[in-house]
């Protein structure tokens, strides 16, 4: 499936939680913390607005977004207020 998020929104792939420690003890998914951290897959057609641009790291709201499958995989379409920073 191909998404286009439309306007000032963009489209996040989060990246997978840590599912180990440092020391090499597996995390159980249940006890997780879920990431603030994602791939931009797609950005919006509003180009005053879009501080990204698709492959960037970003931070995004804990809050934000919308939940969405594509392919299997979960997304997110966030508009831009809800990302705070990129990371490099």
């Amino acid at each position: 499936m191909n998404i286009k998020p439309l306007g000032d929104r963009v489209l996040l792939q989060a990246e997978q939680a840590e599912e180990k420690t440092a020391s090499g003890l597996y995390i159980p998914q249940t006890a997780q913390e879920k990431t603030q951290i994602a791939i931009v897959r797609a950005v919006g057609d509003d180009t005053d607005a879009i501080k990204v641009k698709v492959g960037d790291r970003v931070m995004y709201d804990k809050y934000a977004g919308t939940q969405v499958k594509i392919d299997g995989e979960d997304h997110l379409i966030v508009t831009m207020g809800d990302v705070i920073a990129i990371v490099e």
